[in-house]
C-alpha cells in the first residue's frame, strides 16, 4: 500500500511527532515517536488484524514467546486500518539453539489454541493458480512457470503422503518475525497463521535451526522447504506484488530452487 497515507493515519491516531518506516509492502510497518509503538497499517478490507491481535494476546498471556499487542483495537480512519504493538529495541542476534527453542515453545502453545485458519495447502493451490494463468503472472518466464508448477505438484504430493501430524502454525517464522528483546526472543506477525505440520514452519527458518529442533522429519522438512520456496517465488511473479525488487528476487530464488533439486537428484 502507499506509504505516505499509511504513515499519516498512524501518526494522527496517536498524535505522534515522528515516524520511522520499518517495512513497506502489502502492509506498512511504522515506528512512532515519542510513543515508542509500532503501527501495522493496511487497507481496511485487507488487514485481518482481529485474529492476529487476539491470538497474540492469548499466547503472550499464557507465557509463550510472543509480542503482545499494545491494545486490542483495530483503529479505522480514511479507509485504512491500524493495529498497535510495543516497540522493542533490538538486542544481540539470536543463536540458532535459542531460535529453535523459541519456535518449539511457540508450537507447544499453538497446540493449545483452537481457531479457524486456512490449511497450508491453500497456499499451494493459490500459487499454482497464479502460475497457471499468465494473465495473473505475465512476466514469469515460461520455462520457470512450468518448473515451478511441477515443483509445487511433486512437493505437495510428497508432503501429503508423509501423513505427519498437523497443528496451528505461525505461517512464516523467519528471522524477520522473531525479535531479540530484553525479554528474550519474541515472535511477531501472525498474519499468515495456518494449519499444517511443524516442518512447514521450520522450513521458513534458517537451515541451522533444524539442527536444534527436536523430533522433526528430515525428508518432510526438505519437501516443505521446496514447497515454501516455490510458493514465495510464485508471489513474486504475481501482478501487483509489492515486495521491493520482487522480480529480481524471484529469479534468484528460482535458480536456488533448481540448484537444490539438482543436488538432491
Amino acid at each position: 500500500m502507499d506509504v505516505e497515507p499509511a504513515v499519516a493515519v498512524a501518526k494522527a491516531i496517536v498524535s505522534a511527532e515522528d515516524a520511522i518506516v520499518l517495512n513497506a509492502s502489502n502492509k506498512v510497518i511504522v515506528r512512532l515517536l515519542p510513543q515508542e509503538v509500532v503501527a501495522r497499517v493496511a487497507l481496511a478490507d485487507e488487514h485481518g488484524f482481529e485474529r492476529e491481535l487476539e491470538l497474540s494476546r492469548r499466547l503472550s498471556e499464557a507465557g509463550y514467546p510472543v509480542v503482545p499487542p499494545a491494545d486490542l483495537t483495530v483503529h479505522e480512519q480514511d479507509g485504512i486500518s491500524v493495529s498497535f504493538w510495543p516497540y522493542h529495541e533490538p538486542q544481540a542476534p539470536i543463536p540458532p539453539d535459542e531460535f529453535a527453542a523459541a519456535l518449539h515453545r511457540l508450537h507447544r502453545g499453538m497446540r493449545e489454541v483452537d481457531v479457524p485458519v486456512p490449511h497450508f495447502m491453500d497456499r499451494v493451490v493459490e500459487a499454482t493458480y497464479v502460475l497457471a494463468h499468465p494473465a495473473l503472472s505475465p512476466e514469469a518466464p515460461e520455462a520457470d512457470r512450468e518448473f515451478l508448477v511441477t515443483t509445487l505438484t511433486k512437493a505437495s504430493q510428497a508432503v501429503r503422503t508423509a501423513g505427519a501430524p498437523e497443528q496451528l502454525l505461525h505461517g512464516e517464522p523467519h528471522p524477520g518475525n522473531l525479535l531479540s528483546t530484553k525479554d528474550g526472543p519474541l515472535f511477531i506477525d501472525f498474519e499468515t497463521v495456518c494449519r499444517g505440520p511443524v516442518e512447514f514452519d521450520i522450513a521458513h527458518s534458517p537451515e541451522e535451526i533444524a539442527e536444534h529442533y527436536p523430533g522433526i522429519d528430515r525428508e518432510l522438512l526438505r519437501q516443505c522447504r521446496l514447497l515454501m520456496l516455490a510458493i514465495v517465488i510464485a508471489w513474486r511473479w504475481e501482478i501487483g506484488d509489492q515486495l521491493p525488487d520482487g522480480r529480481a528476487r524471484g529469479a534468484e530464488w528460482t535458480a536456488q530452487l533448481r540448484a537444490e533439486l539438482r543436488s538432491a537428484a
